[in-house]
Formats: C-alpha cells, sequence, structure tokens
C-alpha cells in the first residue's frame, strides 16, 4: 500500500481534472498488487504471521479457505474487479474507471467471475451451516 502511495504521488500529474481521486488511485493499487504477485516473496508469504505465531485461532482463520482459494485462483481481471466492487466496496464506475474498461466490461468479469466462484461459495455455506 505503500508503495502504491509512492506511486500516486509521483503521478499525481497524471490525474485528470475533474476526476475522482479513488478510482485513479485504486487502479494504481491493483497494477502494484499485480506486479506483487509476480514476484519472487509472494511464494514465502503465504501465511499470516499471526497464525504462524499462534495468535489466531486456526478454525477461524481456515474458515473460507475454499472461497479464498477460489478468489486465489480467478484469472486477474476478474479477481481485481471482484475484490475491489466487493471488498473495497466501490461503484460498479468506480471499478471501470479503476480499471480503465466500460461499466459493463466491469460487469462481464464480475459475472464471470461468480459463475466460477459458485461452487466455493457452495462449500463455504455448507461448512458454516453444518
Amino acid at each position: 500500500m505503500q508503495e502504491a502511495a509512492l506511486r500516486a504521488w509521483r503521478r499525481l500529474g497524471n490525474l485528470r481534472v475533474g476526476s475522482r481521486f479513488r478510482p485513479w488511485f485504486m487502479g494504481i493499487v491493483a497494477n502494484q498488487c499485480k506486479e506483487i504477485r509476480r514476484g519472487h516473496w509472494w511464494q514465502i508469504a503465504q501465511i499470516p504471521d499471526s497464525f504462524a505465531a499462534g495468535a489466531v485461532d486456526e478454525s477461524s482463520w481456515l474458515e473460507g479457505e475454499d472461497l479464498r482459494r477460489a478468489i486465489d485462483g480467478l484469472p486477474f481481471d476478474q479477481r481485481v474487479a471482484v475484490l475491489l466492487h466487493f471488498h473495497v466496496d466501490m461503484s460498479v464506475a468506480e471499478v471501470g474507471t479503476a480499471l480503465g474498461i466500460s461499466t459493463s466490461g466491469v460487469k462481464k468479469r464480475i459475472n464471470r467471475a461468480l459463475k466460477r466462484l459458485r461452487p466455493a461459495i457452495a462449500i463455504t455455506e455448507a461448512k458454516v451451516n453444518g
């Protein structure tokens, strides 16, 4: 996040007059995340430090793991659209601005992602309700 903030600061002149800051900044964050996931250290940093130190109950950390794996398995363009819309709570229009695509493009990516995620969502719901 800090690296993305620094990049945004350096590129603040690229923000068009009248444009909203949040979608522009989230586009930078999304690109930064993509670069980090390609890096070598990503293979090492898979388990949160708090879990490794025993500070987190294993069952609560693993709850929803099927869904997390399914989201990680999505193509990057679908994953980022889903996370920006549902996790960061950005509107479809804001996601489109952040990713440089139309709102219909965002909707297509989200719909495709949700179709791929349905089996994982069903598994997670069954574990929670079971």
